[in-house]
């Protein structure tokens, strides 16, 4: 069945509000992030309380504290999820891998890798792939590999199509929109293309948006695209994934269930 208007796809989406029930639907989607770069031991434990009390999908940090996060989420079935190449997204492959297979050694679940970026804005997309495939050498097949094509970086829709078709071609899990890191992070623009490119890979793969979603308003717009584009039955931990810190808050706001203001940054 073809598809919507983009443009249309994304003024309704934008147009999306959120209330409770939306809420309750995003909380087991949530990757809750602290990436800022100056967490304690004590920071990463409270991020993996808070992600334990509310049963989020993830907790994603930096692999110097995947020891600390380990033992506290073990047993949970809360995953661990830990960055690489990040968030410049360099070009030196060995590396890359290198840090990959560290973070799986040291107990990551799951590796959000930025891609090549200046590699990708000089027309060799193909690196793209390239990357994914030395990550999942490194990796194993049993980590899920989240590639993160910071598309506010790239702009152009038609390299961010190009460099998301050819991590799907490579064997990517999942297609991340942003490190948080940019100026621009993610945009409803830059998820339809994702969304789309994921769709003509039979929704095998993944998405994750990430950079500047800090509300369940926010969040709405996000989930009525991929309603919209692959259903609502392909919406689930598995496939789709918001990957924050301040949005946590909001959810339970909105749930009424209060609670702390998270410890998480980055995102």
């Amino acid at each position: 069945m073809p598809l919507p208007d983009p443009s249309r796809l994304v003024a309704e989406a934008r147009a999306a509000t959120a209330d409770a029930a939306l809420a309750a639907r995003c909380l087991p989607l949530l990757d809750l992030t602290s990436l800022t770069g100056e967490e304690t031991e004590a920071d990463i434990a409270a991020l993996c309380r808070r992600a334990v009390a509310h049963r989020v999908a993830a907790v994603c940090i930096y692999p110097a504290h995947l020891a600390t996060a380990r033992p506290l989420l073990a047993g949970t079935g809360i995953r661990l999820a830990a960055v690489a190449n990040f968030p410049a997204g360099g070009d030196d492959l060995l590396a890359v891998a290198d840090e990959v297979a560290s973070a799986v050694a040291d107990g990551a679940d799951e590796v959000d890798i930025v891609a090549p970026l200046a590699a990708i804005q000089s027309g060799d997309v193909g690196m793209v792939g390239e990357m994914v495939e030395l990550a999942r050498q490194a990796a194993g097949g049993g980590t899920t590999l989240k590639l993160i094509l910071e598309t506010g970086v790239l702009a152009d829709p038609a390299i961010i199509a190009a460099a998301a078709r050819a991590a799907v071609m490579a064997g990517g899990d999942f297609l991340k929109t942003s490190t948080g890191k940019a100026p621009v992070g993610a945009t409803l623009e830059a998820a339809s293309i994702l969304l789309t490119v994921i769709a003509e890979a039979d929704g095998r793969v993944g998405f994750k948006a990430a950079g500047g979603i800090r509300t369940a308003a926010d969040a709405a717009g996000y989930l009525h695209l991929a309603d919209a584009i692959l259903g609502p039955d392909w919406v689930g931990p598995r496939r789709f994934r918001f990957g924050a810190s301040g949005l946590l808050d909001d959810l339970l706001r909105m749930m009424g269930r209060g609670g702390a203001p998270s410890a998480g940054g980055g995102y």
